[in-house]
């Protein structure tokens, strides 16, 4: 028999062994082995990557970095199409919709929200090469996201919130509690931000959002008073708001910044998962709670979509119901 007929052999007879335990191993070889001999086995290798995929994500790329995309959005993309590259054997032209579905369904185990990522950044890529006359047709357009799991964000109950401050060990965790919290920015805004930024007369600063989009956020009394007393011990000349704890000073990073907040949460030993995000939603849902405007809301946290927003305003709601349930007298 043939070496490829010989792993062939190999291989099925583990996997039903596996499957069907009680089965004689060696009468099921001595079968098998009767009807491979019967035929020409040839093993398929896997073919490379087409260089064609490649080079159309290089100027894909390009493109979307001259119209000012984030660092964050086109580092996605790479991680993205990089990974969709290693796996496609095709010119880019031959690239069907069936094609990309049983791509994408390789990942059906995965939530929704990554699976509709990683659909969000092919019709993005296939997309801007129709729009660029690269392609002739969009593959992806009779491509439809997964519904969306109605899943209402995770926010910190007031006295949740005090316990994550009571629980802060130095000063830079009190003065990144308070500044996620008072201005409800993503963790990529806080990172970025420096210390010239703050405006302490207005006690605000500007930041640059989603879509490489500017917006101003403004600070509480007890976020300036934390961020000053943080920047007061600090003796470095480092121009960023936050930095690391040794030497050599620097930018303290994104993963440094969700790690700091864990220690805390873990310190304050809250029974839920609490990110820098989790602040940004308990911003949200406290204002609102205390009755702020949803569209100021919306501006504040930089959503370009209200119904974003709304989704805030929908637990504001549904707590109202649990308070006319329960203080009704009936």
């Amino acid at each position: 028999m043939q070496i490829a007929g010989t792993q062939l052999l190999s291989e099925v007879s583990q996997e039903l062994s596996a499957l069907f335990p009680n089965i004689q191993a060696e009468d099921m070889q001595t079968r098998l082995s009767v009807i491979i001999g019967g035929y020409d086995i040839k093993r398929i290798e896997p073919a490379h990557a087409h260089p064609d995929v490649k080079e159309k994500i290089q100027l894909f790329l390009a493109g979307k970095q001259l119209e000012g995309l984030s660092k964050i959005t086109l580092d996605g993309y790479k991680i993205h199409l990089r990974i969709f590259s290693d796996q496609m054997k095709k010119k880019v032209e031959d690239i069907s919709t069936n094609d990309l579905r049983i791509y994408l369904s390789q990942y059906s185990h995965q939530k929704t929200n990554t699976r509709s990522g990683k659909l969000s950044v092919l019709k993005s890529f296939f997309s801007w090469l129709t729009a660029e006359d690269i392609l002739p047709k969009d593959p992806t357009s009779r491509l439809k996201p997964p519904k969306k799991e109605k899943r209402l964000p995770k926010a910190l109950s007031i006295e949740e919130l005090e316990m994550l401050r009571e629980s802060c060990k130095n000063n830079r965790q009190r003065a990144l509690v308070e500044v996620l919290y008072a201005t409800g920015c993503r963790l990529s805004e806080v990172q970025a931000l420096n210390r010239q930024d703050i405006d302490h007369n207005t006690q605000s600063c500007r930041v640059i959002g989603k879509g490489n989009k500017e917006r101003e956020v403004y600070f509480s009394f007890k976020a300036m008073y934390h961020m000053k007393k943080y920047l007061l011990s600090r003796a470095d000349q480092e121009q960023a708001l936050i930095i690391t704890e040794r030497k050599p000073y620097r930018r303290l990073s994104n993963r440094g910044i969700q790690r700091e907040i864990g220690i805390i949460a873990k310190a304050a030993e809250l029974h839920k998962k609490v990110s820098p995000h989790t602040l940004r939603h308990t911003f949200a849902t406290l204002t609102l709670n205390n009755g702020a405007d949803l569209v100021a809301v919306q501006e504040l946290l930089g959503h370009e979509n209200p119904a974003t927003t709304q989704i805030y305003a929908s637990i504001t709601a549904e707590r109202k119901r649990e308070q006319h349930k329960k203080h009704l007298v009936q």
